[in-house]
């Protein structure tokens, strides 16, 4: 096919249609469209959106293997064990977002200390819970990233941007049952708490430093 011939088909430039995909507000799609036909600079779109984050990114092991082996009901209730142990976790450190899909969590937090404390309550929570009368031999663990820096506050996580991409490669990718691992912006600030141990890490298929912080007891 010849290239920089126009495009010949349909192109859906309407905000309001655009936003009925549930990804961006008509607000954000309009504005969007604005950089993109140089009606607005990036600097403006990114005064008007950017905010300073602290990211979590929450992924829960064994869904997979246990709606395989013990049926999607049993493994949607461990998913509800699940949030019903994280979430009172995530407000208490006053986490200012909080979205769950399927079996990922997401929360925004001000400060990457907020994000970690509550890592380090949620693997506590989580293993207590296991252990309890309440948990099954099939539980879930969770995987934790956690990223910070200059965002935008858009979309269903209200957080876009490089540390987002890279809390949620750490937390639904990297990290192992009841790990908690951060990006180097994280780490910068969180590297001289007394009640951390942190550890770099190195991934062959991560283009990308970053640390694993365990809790001192």
């Amino acid at each position: 096919m010849e290239t920089g011939q126009p495009y010949p088909y349909e192109l859906l430039s309407d905000p309001a249609e655009l936003a009925r995909l549930g990804f961006w507000s008509p607000a954000v799609y309009h504005d969007f469209l604005a950089l993109e036909s140089g009606a607005m600079n990036e600097a403006e779109f990114k005064a008007r959106y950017g905010t300073t984050a602290a990211i979590m990114c929450l992924d829960m092991t064994k869904f997979t293997k246990t709606a395989i082996e013990r049926g999607e009901i049993f493994a949607l209730l461990r998913i509800l064990d699940v949030q019903k142990v994280v979430t009172p976790v995530l407000r208490k450190h006053q986490a200012r977002h909080i979205r769950v899909f399927a079996d990922d969590f997401t929360a925004i937090f001000d400060n990457p200390h907020a994000a970690l404390d509550a890592a380090f309550e949620i693997h506590h929570r989580i293993r207590v819970f296991n252990a309890s009368a309440q948990g099954h031999s099939e539980s879930a663990e969770c995987c934790i990233g956690i990223g910070y820096g200059e965002v935008l506050a858009i979309g269903i996580d209200q957080a876009m941007g490089d540390e987002m991409n890279r809390a949620s490669k750490l937390g639904e990718d990297t990290a192992d049952a009841g790990e908690t691992l951060v990006t180097e912006r994280v780490y910068n600030v969180i590297k001289d708490r007394s009640d951390c141990e942190v550890r770099r890490r190195m991934h062959e298929e991560l283009p990308f430093p970053f640390y694993q912080v365990l809790y001192r007891q």
